[in-house]
């Protein structure tokens, strides 16, 4: 017969305990409370929203600036698109208002949506999802 074995050689249930079950439990800390108490932690997750922030509005500024900034050139290069008409009206002046401003809108739009949707991630991650 092995030792812990009943007679029928079953083994003996054996309990195990931990010396440490007096010992406190690690209080889990949350996201929100570490921005709140301004802590090291905190400081890194409001980096990387602000951070995601800039890099969109950046993004924006490069798309709207490339755009603008490259109808001066277009106009030096061809000639033929500076004295385009279309119904009657330059070609300058429907990029440089219709198309422009159908551009600022699409843009400011596509701003306004990836901001929330960086914020609704952010949250997300405050709340634990």
């Amino acid at each position: 017969m092995t030792p812990g074995s009943e007679p029928n050689g079953i083994p003996q249930r054996v309990r195990v305990t931990s010396p440490r079950t007096s010992a406190a439990r690690a209080r889990r800390v949350s996201i929100a409370s570490e921005i709140d108490e301004q802590t090291q932690l905190g400081e890194v997750y409001i980096t990387s929203l602000m951070r995601s922030q800039l890099r969109l509005a950046l993004g924006v500024a490069v798309t709207l600036g490339v755009t603008f900034g490259g109808l001066p050139l277009l106009f030096t290069f061809l000639p033929a698109v500076r004295r385009a008409t279309v119904l009657g009206v330059p070609l300058p002046w429907i990029l440089l208002t219709v198309v422009a401003f159908a551009e600022i809108v699409a843009l400011g739009w596509t701003y306004v949506r990836r901001a929330e949707r960086n914020e609704d991630d952010f949250s997300d991650l405050l709340e634990g999802r």
